[in-house]
């Protein structure tokens, strides 16, 4: 199964009394590189969070985002820290030359006064965890569906490629005849007496130094091995990029073994297509 480096998916989920909000987002890397960004209250689930990533992910820079909103609820007021504080001010005040009064949410603000309820870190840990496997789940649905529209370019130009070894390999008699009339032709006009024999082995030491059919033959063994890549239920993108040189490599020795315009042509048309694959292969995980 092909997939892409690049997606982005975002979740949330109400936990006890936290909103709390995952973004996730993958770029193009050699390797696997994980980034969790974290609220210091959140900072405990950094472990399992990465393990959770590391699990589904195998290649890709990938960053991790987790923020909280705080859920409205009720006031819990500890009256007897408000009964303490309304005493401290009265005796504060009779000692005060001017009396200056304060209102009820004045003491509301005062530090103690109310109680947030607690929030229990392992019912938060499971809820931020299974968040994260959710929100990552809905990431590599995106990096499927554009792996399968990568995994038909890169078939499309394969096939291009299979259509052009098969140019090369018809067109390789036809070079050798041209290049045969073209030496006699040549001898013809400065020998009187040409040795045909002669002839006869530099064309031998010609077909061999212009024989481009292990080349040819590499070129679609390699197509096929793309093509059964792309069918791989594991990562491929490194195998795919070594297999990119490899045929660059041959399409390079085709095109300087090359003895006319049209295998030219071929040659390039080759290099091109490589080059198209090699560009998608980059963002293949």
């Amino acid at each position: 199964m092909i997939r892409s480096m690049t997606a982005f998916a975002g979740d949330e989920a109400v936990i006890e009394n936290l909103t709390v909000l995952c973004e996730l987002r993958s770029v193009n890397h050699r390797y696997c590189d994980i980034t969790v960004k974290l609220p210091e209250r959140l900072r405990f689930a950094e472990a399992p969070i990465r393990s959770a990533i590391a699990a589904k992910i195998k290649r890709g820079k990938v960053e991790c985002a987790l923020n909280y909103k705080k859920l409205p609820q009720n006031f819990n007021v500890d009256l007897q820290a408000v009964e303490a504080l309304l005493n401290a001010a009265r005796t504060i005040e009779s000692l005060m030359s001017e009396h200056r009064t304060f209102s009820a949410l004045d003491i509301l603000a005062y530090p103690g006064i109310q109680q947030e309820t607690g929030t229990d870190n392992a019912v938060l840990g499971q809820g931020i965890f299974d968040l994260v496997d959710r929100t990552l789940d809905q990431m590599l649905e995106v990096r499927t569906r554009e792996g399968e529209q990568l995994a038909s370019l890169i078939d499309e130009r394969c096939l291009k490629m299979r259509e052009l070894v098969i140019a090369a390999r018809n067109r390789m008699p036809e070079v050798l005849s041209h290049l045969r009339e073209k030496l006699k032709l040549r001898i013809h006009d400065l020998v009187i007496e040409p040795d045909f024999d002669r002839l006869e082995q530099e064309l031998v030491f010609l077909t061999q130094k212009l024989d481009v059919e292990e080349e040819l033959d590499r070129l679609e063994t390699h197509v096929n091995e793309v093509l059964r890549s792309l069918k791989a239920q594991e990562p491929v993108g490194r195998r795919l990029d070594f297999l990119m040189q490899e045929m660059n490599r041959e399409a390079n020795t085709l095109g300087s073994k090359s003895a006319d315009k049209e295998m030219t042509g071929i040659a390039i048309d080759l290099k091109v297509l490589i080059e198209q694959m090699r560009e998608q292969i980059q963002n293949i995980e």
